[in-house]
This record gives structure tokens, sequence and C-alpha cells, in this order.
């Protein structure tokens, strides 16, 4: 296993990931980092496993505030998860 550190988040990969999985689990962990530092409370196992929900605030992702820097960053990540059809 390698450990890639991304935006804070620890990602535990094999040596030889999946084609088109590495990628996907770096956008994934880049873009629940922003909303983990926002307050979001993550509802999937996998984010809580990954993140927690310790001092979460926003159970409604919607409700999560985001500056204008992170919304964008959130908007690129998805951009670049639809171009690499990772699952959502």
């Amino acid at each position: 296993m390698k450990t890639i550190v991304a935006a804070g988040f620890a990602l535990a990969v094999s040596a030889a990931p999946a084609l088109g999985a590495f990628p996907c689990d770096e956008y994934w962990g880049e873009r629940n980092a922003v909303y983990k530092d926002a307050g979001y409370c993550f509802k999937t196992s996998r984010a809580i496993q990954a993140f927690g929900n310790a001092g979460c605030q926003f159970d409604d992702i919607a409700d999560v505030p985001l500056s204008a820097r992170d919304r964008a960053k959130v908007r690129d990540i998805e951009r670049q998860e639809r171009e690499n059809d990772c699952p959502r």
C-alpha cells in the first residue's frame, strides 16, 4: 500500500490500482475534504470512516457555507470526476 495525502486527507492505495480508480479516489478525497473543512455531516459509511463527523454542523450539503474559491474548486473536481467517469 502507498499513502497519498491530498488536501489533508490520507488515501491508501495499492501499488497497482485499477485503471481509473486512482484518479477517482483522489478526486473523491479532495472534494470531500473541502466539505469536511466546512462542517458537512457525512452520510455514507465510506466518508464517515475516512473523515468522521466530529464537529460537523450541516446535514444538508446545500447548507454548507463554501467560499467562492471552494465552490470553484468543488466544481472543478466534479468536472474532472465526470471526465473520468468516476462513480458518484
